[in-house]
């Protein structure tokens, strides 16, 4: 694999020597300028006009928008209309929505735009994205809607926009093919690729020109040198393409292991956090800063097998030094993405629901492990933040907020909608209670972002209480009604784009969340919310047999991949243990199925990303990499675990084993980067605690004295059961056979808790019962 990278990246350093050569000129004149009108949509600049079919459809679409659609571009006749529309109008993604009135002819991916790459003999541009993406708005206004850009490519190219959240198989190709030539990656990814769909060259953000940006050679100059290189020396071209292909492959389908789960696996996780720890700020040391960087609740778990109290200070540190910096959005609860420097302070802003339902469960089980209230609290203000910012009517959860928004000039900044000047606090709060605010969130003389502030709390609240002669639950009854005349004030402001596709595992992420929290904090509201999503992921994403990916516009599209029955079906799981309704864990056990037939690699171990009727390309990858979003084959591989402890078939354990042993080669060498399945690594090694809890028949809020003791246990690995004798016990015996003879002592509720099949004495006391559940088997 070195070789080939090398050779690869050899190839990428020729290609820019002559890229460097003197001499090429572009051929685009800035001074043509298209009609504009035409009721019909107008010619894209250098492009070929389209067939009337086309527009047609073009036309139905703008009807159907409405008079309320205003156009994302810059590009506007005087009745404020588009002056260019092209196919991304015609998608439902919002993301390819921002773009389609771009000058550039994009398509969609599809054959169409391949075939008529190779009809005309051009090469592909490839640009990949996400609405929410600053970067790849930055690169759009720069390039994408610069006329004379748009004009050279839709002469010389074939130009296709991907939204990486709807085509996660496409994105992850294509970045590893960026990440072989440059080392790195990100968004926005801009890929070249031959008409067979092979990648030649490719990298993130280019500025537009030479000297943007300090930029060596910008956007339109590299178009151009790629350009020429492709028909002059198609021969390299194909070459490179060949290389990076067998790199891509590498890449996205790891060698298999030979071992089975270790504990070694975990402690040499925990040797890689603590040797990067930011003994200061938390996470770990340097900038950017993710919350995924630590893997919280992987340090929990290690924390509760081992005692290791260093570990335990890291999770406290890290989760308060979060909580406390601008990367959390102490007016409406939820974080930003990430944090730009070290400090967790200045973050780039846009939210995403992925991040947020994984930091509801990292809180609430710091919270369990520790007894911070605070920890509490911020799961509570983020799950409040969904409830408010990202609910559909119907239930589900948008996608993600955009970190940019139009400021009182007209036109948009990243961070603005978030921010305020100490004249704002005051108009809004009054004087003294602005004061107050000040003093808690850190506003003084100097600004700390862009000549206004971000909002953060570097001071304990004791201190800050101290210092201002409160007390410390005096001043956090401000700071609440504070927050919420704030965030009032700020709504009125033009606000970040949201993007209201419905995404299935992003979805199951934040049921999730919503569904633990529901059992971790007896609270049914929560519960409540988590059912609703499920039913309409049920109702709407799951057609024909079949999960599908995304939600928008009334209608489900694109194949389901991975992570969207492995994210969705342990959703099911943690709704069953919060409800007790056995229909949750049928609907669970009907999906691994389907998983089974089509994404296991059931002779090696393991999943693919995508299913076996999906479009061929140029690798099936098996993720193995848990980053900002786990694995799908690290959820996968723990659904299969609890699974067996639910069902008692073996076949489950088996699988799940067989998928571990798969990966582990990556967990012995790379144990930090599954981070995520090193949580399915200890359930394994564990020996998982079987919970049941029966009432007398109808009598089911009888299970409450043990459900409290329950709850402030920081208990992971096990499974919870809570039912009724009689009818309700008898449907649940049918798929979960530990259930069979359970029953209660003399009429009163009783638990049981077992390990591998094998029970301890019943118990009607929950003091009995906690003692049970907290033995802990060392690591």
């Amino acid at each position: 694999m070195e070789n080939t990278f090398s050779e690869v990246l050899a190839l990428s350093v020729a290609v820019m020597i002559i890229f460097m050569a003197p001499g090429w000129d572009s051929d685009a004149d800035a001074s043509e300028k298209s009609n504009s009108g035409s009721d019909d949509a107008v010619p894209l600049p250098g492009a070929e006009k389209y067939d009337e079919e086309l527009v047609k459809k073009l036309v139905e679409m703008r009807k159907f928008r409405g008079s309320t659609y205003k156009p994302r571009t810059k590009h506007l006749r005087p009745d404020r209309e588009a002056l260019y529309t092209n196919r991304l109008f015609l998608e439902s993604s919002p993301y390819l929505n921002q773009h389609a009135h771009n000058p550039v002819n994009w398509y969609p991916w599809g054959d169409e735009a391949f075939e008529t790459a190779k009809q005309l003999d051009r090469p592909v541009l490839l640009s990949v994205g996400y609405s929410t993406c600053h970067w790849c708005h930055v690169m759009e206004e720069e390039s994408f809607e610069d006329e004379e850009i748009a004009r050279f490519l839709n002469k010389n190219y074939i130009a296709i926009k991907v939204d990486r959240e709807e085509r996660p198989d496409i994105d992850a190709i294509y970045m590893s093919a960026v990440r072989a030539l440059t080392g790195g990656g990100g968004w926005p990814m801009n890929v070249w690729l031959s008409p067979d769909r092979k990648p030649f060259y490719g990298g993130t953000y280019f500025p537009a020109r030479d000297g943007d940006r300090g930029a060596h050679m910008g956007f339109l100059t590299i178009l151009g040198k790629l350009k020429d290189l492709f028909h002059e020396d198609r021969a390299r071209i194909e070459e490179s393409g060949k290389r990076l292909a067998v790199m891509i492959n590498r890449m996205l389908v790891p060698e298999p292991g030979k071992t089975g789960p270790m504990a070694d696996f975990m402690h040499d996780a925990v040797k890689y956090c603590k040797n990067g720890f930011d003994s200061k700020e938390g996470g770990l040391s340097g900038a950017p800063k993710f919350p995924s960087s630590l893997p919280i609740r992987f340090l929990l778990r290690y924390y509760r097998r081992t005692r290791d109290k260093e570990v335990l200070k890291m999770v406290r540190l890290t989760l308060t030094k979060m909580a406390g910096g601008g990367m959390y959005d102490h007016v409406g609860g939820g974080f930003h993405r990430y944090s730009t420097d070290k400090n967790w302070l200045v973050p780039h802003f846009e939210k995403m629901l992925y991040d947020n339902a994984l930091l509801v469960m990292d809180y609430l089980e710091g919270w369990q492990a520790t007894g911070d209230e605070d920890f509490k609290r911020i799961a509570e203000e983020i799950l409040r933040y969904v409830k408010r910012d990202m609910t559909s009517p119907d239930g589900a959860f948008y996608s993600a907020t955009d970190a940019d928004s139009l400021i009182p000039g007209g036109h948009r900044e990243e961070g603005y909608f978030f921010t305020w000047s100490p004249d704002e606090l005051e108009e809004a709060l009054g004087m003294r209670r602005a004061g107050i605010v000040k003093k808690y969130y850190s506003v003084g003389f100097l600004p700390n972002f862009e000549g206004r502030h971000i909002l953060n709390t570097p001071k304990p609240a004791a201190e800050v209480a101290a210092d201002l002669g409160m007390t410390g639950k005096s001043l956090r009854a401000v700071i609440k009604e504070s927050d919420d005349i704030l965030y009032e004030t700020r709504s009125s402001r033009p606000k970040p784009i949201r993007d209201e596709k419905i995404l299935t595992a992003w979805n199951g992420l934040m049921i999730s969340a919503y569904a633990r929290a529901g059992l971790i904090l007896g609270d049914s509201e929560y519960t409540d919310r988590a059912a609703k999503a499920a039913r309409f992921v049920l109702d709407h994403l799951f057609v024909g047999g079949k999960l599908y990916l995304s939600y928008k516009d009334n209608a489900a599209r694109h194949n389901a991949y991975l992570g969207d029955y492995a994210f969705f079906i342990a959703s099911l799981m943690d709704i069953f243990e919060a409800t007790g309704d056995v229909e949750w864990i049928k609907k669970a056990v009907e999906l691994d199925g389907i998983l089974k037939d089509n994404y296991e690699d059931v002779k090696n171990g393991g999943f693919f990303m995508t299913g076996k009727d999906h479009e061929k390309l140029l690798a099936r990858g098996k993720p193995a990499d848990d980053g900002a979003v786990p694995s799908g084959n690290s959820v996968a591989v723990m659904n299969l675990l609890r699974l067996y402890e639910f069902t008692s078939q073996d076949a489950y354990r088996k699988r799940a084993e067989k998928a571990l042993r798969f990966f582990s080669k990556i967990l012995s060498s790379q144990p930090a980067g599954l981070a995520e399945m090193l949580l399915a690594v200890d359930f394994f090694l564990d020996k998982p605690k079987e919970i049941v809890i029966v009432t007398p028949d109808g009598k089911i809020t009888e299970a409450g004295p043990f459900l409290s003791l329950f709850r402030k246990e920081f208990l992971p690995n096990r499974i919870l059961i809570v039912t009724s004798e009689g009818k309700d016990a008898s449907s649940h015996t049918e798929i979960i056979p530990l259930l069979r003879g359970k029953k209660t002592l003399h009429g009163k509720t009783t638990a049981f808790v077992c390990e591998s099949g094998s029970c301890k004495f019943p118990t009607d006391d929950p003091m009995v019962f906690a003692k049970q559940i907290r033995t802990v088997k060392k690591l």
